[in-house]
């Protein structure tokens, strides 16, 4: 399977527009990130991703989990994002559920 490995120096606009290109293409999307960091990179990459594609009646989602990698002999653990698409309706694009900010919490 192919990923898509981001880093944490990877813009999240080029990564987004990558992936946005990918799910108009019809082929799957996978990330795959080691760090902090290159997990921040990606979730921002989606969340702009999202945006690209949400007036054009397709929306995604994503899954993360973990995996063991091997990188350069060394054992890492990395997590692996699973983005999945939905088609919409132009009567469906009200805003999520949880997302009114008066029941918002921060942690």
């Amino acid at each position: 399977m192919d990923f898509l490995k981001v880093s944490s120096k990877s813009s999240p606009a080029s990564v987004a527009g990558a992936i946005a290109g990918m799910v108009k293409d019809g082929v799957p999307v996978n990330i795959q990130c080691v760090g902090a960091g290159a997990v921040n990179q990606a979730i921002k990459a989606i969340a702009i991703a999202r945006g690209f594609l949400i007036p054009t009646g397709v929306d995604i989602s994503c899954a993360p989990t973990f995996s063991d990698i091997e990188i350069g002999g060394e054992s890492r653990t990395a997590i692996r994002i699973a983005i999945y698409v939905h088609t919409i309706s132009p009567q469906t694009t009200t805003p999520p559920i949880g997302s009114n900010a008066s029941h918002e919490k921060t942690f």
